[in-house]
C-alpha cells in the first residue's frame, strides 16, 4: 500500500506516492535527488540529517515523510538565492568551519531556526542550538565563530 503526500521543498511543492515508512530523508535523497541532507547514524543521535520543518529544526531521518504531508521543508540547497550564498553559509566558509562538510547542512540549518526567531543570540544559545549536530572534525570553535558573526551582524565579512 502506497500513501499519497503533498509536501513544499525549499518553496517548490511536491506531490508523491510513497511507501508508508519513507522518511522525510530518503524522500529528498532519493525522491528528490537533494544530497545535502546527510544520512549519519540513521537513528537521530548524531543531528547529521537536520532539516527544518515549518522552520525548526527536525531529524529527517527519524520523520516519516507522510508526517511532513502539508508541511513547508527547507533543506541546505534552499538557502542560496540569486546566486548567493545564506549570511550563514558565507560565514561558514569564510571562517573555515567547512572542513568535511559532512555537518555543514545540519549546523547552518540549526543556526538559521536560531536566528530566525534570536537574530542577536549568544554564544551560549548558539552553543545550545548546535548541540544536536555531531562534527566529525570537531572544528566546533570554527563553527561557533560563524553563527556569532552573523549573530553580529557581521554581514560585512561574510
Amino acid at each position: 500500500m502506497r500513501i499519497d503526500v503533498v509536501v513544499t521543498v525549499n518553496g517548490e511543492r511536491h506531490q508523491a506516492e510513497v511507501e508508508p515508512q519513507m522518511t522525510l530523508l530518503e524522500f529528498l535523497r532519493e525522491s528528490l535527488h537533494l544530497t545535502g541532507t546527510k544520512e549519519g547514524c540513521g537513528t537521530g543521535d548524531c543531528g547529521i540529517c537536520t532539516v527544518l520543518v515549518e522552520g525548526q529544526p527536525v531529524n529527517a531521518c527519524l520523520m516519516l515523510v507522510a508526517d511532513a504531508h502539508g508541511c513547508e521543508v527547507t533543506t541546505i540547497e534552499g538557502l542560496a538565492k540569486d546566486g548567493r550564498l545564506h549570511p550563514l553559509q558565507q560565514s561558514f566558509v569564510t571562517h573555515g568551519a567547512v572542513q568535511c562538510g559532512f555537518c555543514s547542512s545540519a549546523m547552518i540549518l540549526s543556526a538559521k531556526a536560531l536566528l530566525d526567531h534570536h537574530p542577536d543570540a549568544g554564544e551560549e544559545e548558539i552553543k545550545q542550538a548546535l548541540s544536536g549536530v555531531l562534527c566529525r572534525c570537531a572544528s566546533y570553535n570554527k563553527i561557533l565563530q560563524s553563527v556569532v558573526a552573523v549573530s553580529r551582524g557581521e554581514k560585512g565579512n561574510v
